[in-house]
């Protein structure tokens, strides 16, 4: 690739900056200055940027325990993003699907559009399961009526059903396979409940690695990623 797009991709930089560092003569290919943008590199290539090696990104798959009053964003003008737990984030690396500021859990993060989307599209019906504290003991017919799904009439429309362990009278496991706004407090709601600590611990197959404090995070393995179709 043009030697400015690999800077882009992999020191994070904007076309611009790229350019400029190159035109400094800032940038060096197997230890000689390249003053040429337009430069194709492979990734074999040593390439350099101030004397510190740029390595290759490429596309990066992550898991993160999300910690509260993070936004699930790229940028905010107000709050910190779960970006800014990453210690090197590749070009186009987002969050896949949303957690709101004071969700905890797995957040998935990637470059990877394509493989995004087979998880926050409803059509691949991914299953997401979330740790629901309570602020009442569930009855139930609450857990009849999420199971056969909740019609919110702000959408005109009915959530898929849902499933619901048990894990104490006022903590279950809640699994949905859509991302609907707010959607776990409203059904919680809509059950005269109120949601106190909500955490999600698996998308998919993917469980949240127990051995990640809240802000820590790493790659996933390869298996975790074949396992999104």
């Amino acid at each position: 690739m043009r030697l400015d797009k690999y800077l882009c991709h992999n020191a994070g930089l904007t076309r611009n900056e790229a350019k400029r560092a190159i035109k400094r003569r800032q940038v060096r290919v197997d230890g000689e200055i390249q003053t040429n943008a337009a430069q194709h590199v492979s990734l074999d290539q040593d390439i350099s940027l101030s004397k510190t090696t740029i390595e290759h990104l490429g596309t990066q798959y992550f898991m993160l325990n999300k910690p509260s009053g993070f936004v699930s964003a790229t940028e905010d003008g107000f709050y910190p993003t779960v970006l800014e737990l990453i210690d090197q984030p590749g070009k186009g690396l987002h969050p896949v699907g949303r957690l709101d500021l004071d969700t905890t859990g797995l957040m998935l993060l990637t470059n990877d559009g394509k493989w995004a989307h087979n998880i926050t599209s409803p059509n691949h019906d991914c299953k997401k399961t979330y740790r629901v504290e309570l602020d009442q003991e569930i009855t139930d017919k609450a857990i009849e009526i999420l199971e056969a799904g909740i019609y919110f009439k702000s959408e005109d429309r009915r959530t898929r059903p849902a499933q619901v362990k048990v894990i104490s009278p006022t903590e279950i496991e809640l699994t949905i396979s859509e991302g609907m706004y707010h959607q776990v407090k409203r059904m919680i709601l809509a059950v005269d409940n109120e949601v106190l600590e909500l955490h999600r611990c698996q998308v998919g197959d993917i469980v949240l690695d127990e051995s990640l404090e809240p802000g820590e995070y790493r790659p996933l393995t390869q298996e975790e990623i074949d396992s999104v179709k």
